[in-house]
């Protein structure tokens, strides 16, 4: 179905619904809302920092210690 004639089924749907019922569905739209723009922010912030060149610098770092360095071994 196209998402206008969704839309516009949705609307015919809401006009015969009593106001409470309408409220209850406009607050349900806001939630389901609110939680894709928290996906799409989710999946923004993942892309930048697996993109991110921020530590690329410990890659190229030289191991400081080794398994002969603890004192202890669990």
């Amino acid at each position: 179905m196209v998402t206008e004639t969704l839309i516009n089924k949705t609307l015919n749907t809401l006009a015969l619904l009593p106001y409470d019922k309408v409220r209850e569905v406009a607050d349900f739209a806001d939630f389901i809302l609110k939680k894709y723009d928290e996906e799409v922010l989710q999946k923004g912030i993942e892309k930048l920092v697996s993109q991110s060149k921020t530590y690329d610098f410990l890659k190229d770092e030289e191991n400081l210690y080794s398994i002969a360095d603890l004192k202890e071994k669990y």
